[in-house]
């Protein structure tokens, strides 16, 4: 058993989308019309049978309130792993990302907190050792 898409809400799927592809660096897993939303899933392109990112609309009553909430609490809705967040943090950064908080060496793990613009705070973090 192996855990194949996970939901990410968001704001607009085709923002998202481009926010995703073009400043995170996946690509489209699958872009089907489903009325006036699409299933539209990204993923790692260094993975392409690994875990897909669902882009779902936040389109059921009990979501915005969640992540209305989480985004106010500063809480980011899922973790990135990356090699080096510092390095990231730069790129990302040159690319227009808005952080709400710069890297921080917690001691066994480098963390860093980001916008997607569609609603989410995400969170990169590297881990040592």
């Amino acid at each position: 058993m192996k855990i194949q898409t996970v939901s990410v809400f968001v704001d607009d799927q085709q923002r998202a989308l481009e926010f995703y592809t073009e400043k995170l660096g996946f690509t489209v897993a699958a872009d089907v019309p489903m009325g006036e939303f699409r299933w539209l899933t990204v993923v790692d392109p260094a993975s392409r049978n690994g875990t897909q990112l669902s882009l779902e609309p936040k389109g059921h009553p009990a979501v915005s309130p969640f992540t209305d909430a989480l985004l106010e609490d500063g809480i980011p809705f899922f973790v990135l792993g990356v090699d080096d967040v510092p390095a990231e943090y730069e790129r990302l950064q040159g690319l227009g990302v808005e952080f709400t908080q710069a890297p921080i060496d917690h001691g066994p793990v480098v963390t860093a907190v980001f916008s997607d613009t569609v609603g989410n705070l995400l969170q990169l973090a590297a881990y040592k050792g």
